[in-house]
């Protein structure tokens, strides 16, 4: 059956369901009216990249990336020059946890005011920041603040000797509570020193911090400030938020996390106002994201648009996808949640969609979004990654040279089985590639205001495949009507009028195309002033288009 539509034709399939959840979009949500926008927030107007030191890039050849390596490699994320369009055009890099650690990924912090000796020393992260910002690039830094690692000396001082000043850093118990932990794991761990336990919610190597001590939220407040000032950071990716606080039985999401986050963020703010703050909170329903706004911090991840994106890419079905980003839109303030493909705990955008055409709409999709995007590193070449974790943070693939680039020594992780022909280099004169795709998508948003601090509102459409997403990006000059197809068949599309109160004002509009993928992806378009209507002949199966809407 052809399930193509000519322009008037019945709506049908996600049209229902567009047009009840727009009504929605479009009301100001309570929270939203209750924050005043800083204009000047840096991070509202870019994109965001997410970076392994250990695996980016080894500037002394034992194996292991490093801070040297990375800042050799700025240029690649950003040369400074918004006119070039060899560099991918992001203003911020998040970097996964430097501090010294225990184990290879950094989670399990033994000393929070130094970097790692395997990555450098902190000199060569203050040149890293000084150089980044030569550039237009912001560095955030992981902060890790649910829990240490058990060799860290606040813990083995309290692990040893029950009148240490750091017991009360951890939380004991003589016997072993029946309590399991938020996910029905073992959260109790016996003491290898004595008759006692003491509660780690991730791992028996990672004690929860007590966050009822105020001893304990004076020292991070004090570790937050020391990267802020001494350090020169610009901003903090908050790991694992829902955990730091247990008020009884309820082991995440809890008043006093709430209450933490609140303190911690408004420490933040008042010692550096333009850094930037991003959290780790992957509980998909929009009324528990809601509780961490309005005054905690900046932004969070945004896991439920994340995984509908994924699904739609893959199964080419938008409906879910449509409502993940209505539910964001209405229920959090604006530019202030953070979407993305996947990130360093999840199988790769490529493992999982195992399909070009596909990755290259769910980072178009993606990108058009309002807030702060994050891309992982190797995500804009197509890396592949599959559990366990090592697999999902190999070494960068930047040639076909030896170590892909990576290393003139052993590489700390083998490279990927396709990096002979996956690689930076390969795909940096491909106009076709999915690197370049990532940048002309990262360009059109950061040359377009109304693509990175505009608002979003969903269009209404006739589509009757199910598979056809359009929402609209405006500023004050000019809109951007967004057509993704998610799916494998080209479809016909009409929107009977536009949202006027998401146009600029005023007068005649023309439509044009300010980037389109494949190039022939919205084929024949027209607007019909009359009445405010767009109709396009043929919408590309995995096809992209911006169409710029403004007065002639």
């Amino acid at each position: 059956m052809d399930t193509r539509m000519t322009g008037r034709a019945v709506r049908m399939g996600l049209a229902g369901l567009t047009a009840a959840l727009l009504a929605l979009s479009c009301a100001s949500s309570p929270v939203e009216r209750s924050l005043a926008t800083n204009q000047k927030e840096w991070w509202r107007d870019g994109v965001c990249y997410e970076v392994f030191v250990r695996s980016f890039a080894d500037a002394d050849g034992d194996g292991v990336g490093d801070l040297r390596g990375l800042t050799s490699r700025l240029e690649y994320i950003n040369d400074g020059n918004p006119q070039t369009a060899t560099d991918l055009g992001a203003n911020c890099i998040w970097l996964m946890p430097i501090d010294k650690s225990m184990s290879y990924h950094g989670y399990d912090v033994v000393d929070y005011y130094h970097v790692d000796p395997r990555y450098g020393t902190d000199d060569d992260f203050r040149n890293l920041v000084a150089e980044a910002h030569k550039r237009g690039i912001h560095i955030i830094v992981d902060f890790v603040p649910n829990h240490s690692g058990s060799q860290n000396p606040w813990f083995q001082a309290a692990l040893r000797d029950p009148a240490s000043p750091y017991r009360d850093w951890y939380r004991w118990s003589k016997t072993l509570p029946a309590q399991k932990g938020p996910w029905g794991q073992e959260a109790w761990h016996k003491s290898p020193v004595h008759d006692e336990y003491y509660y780690g919610v991730f791992w028996h190597e990672m004690p929860d911090l007590n966050y009822n001590n105020p001893v304990v939220r004076a020292e991070m407040q004090k570790v937050l400030t020391y990267w802020l000032k001494e350090m020169h950071a610009d901003g903090f990716r908050f790991d694992a938020i829902p955990y730091l606080v247990e008020d009884g039985n309820q082991l995440q999401h809890s008043r006093g996390t709430h209450d933490v986050l609140r303190q911690l963020g408004n420490a933040i703010r008042a010692e550096a106002p333009e850094s930037f703050t991003v959290g780790e909170m992957s509980d998909e329903s929009p009324e528990v994201m809601a509780t961490y706004y309005p005054d905690q911090l900046d932004s969070y991840f945004a896991f439920a648009v994340a995984r509908t994106t994924m699904q739609a890419a893959q199964t080419g079905e938008a409906s879910g996808f449509f409502k993940a980003v209505v539910q964001a839109n209405e229920r959090f303030p604006s530019g202030r949640w953070s979407p993305f493909l996947t990130n360093h705990d999840q199988p790769r955008v490529m493992t999982v969609l195992g399909d070009a055409s596909k990755a290259r709409v769910a980072a178009s999709a993606m990108l058009m979004l309002p807030g702060t995007p994050f891309v992982y590193y190797g995500e804009e070449i197509g890396m592949v990654g599959p559990k366990p974790d090592e697999m999902i943070r190999t070494p960068m693939q930047w040639s076909s040279a030896p170590n892909g680039g990576f290393t003139t020594g052993i590489p700390w992780e083998p490279l990927q089985a396709d990096w002979k022909t996956k690689n930076v280099a390969g795909q940096d004169s491909s106009r076709q590639s999915l690197l370049n795709h990532y940048r002309k998508l990262i360009q059109l948003r950061n040359a377009n205001p109304a693509l990175n601090r505009g608002p979003l509102t969903l269009v209404p459409t006739d589509d009757a495949t199910g598979t056809i997403a359009a929402w609209l990006r405006s500023s004050r000059d000019e809109a951007f009507l967004i057509v993704v197809n998610f799916g494998p068949h080209h479809g016909e599309l009409y929107m009977e009028r536009l949202p006027w109160n998401s146009m600029p004002g005023g007068g005649e509009y023309r439509l044009d195309s300010a980037y389109a993928d494949p190039d022939n992806a919205c084929a024949g378009y027209f607007y019909f002033n009359g009445n405010g209507s767009i109709h396009i002949r043929s919408v590309e199966a995995h096809g992209f288009c911006a169409l710029r809407i403004r007065r002639r």
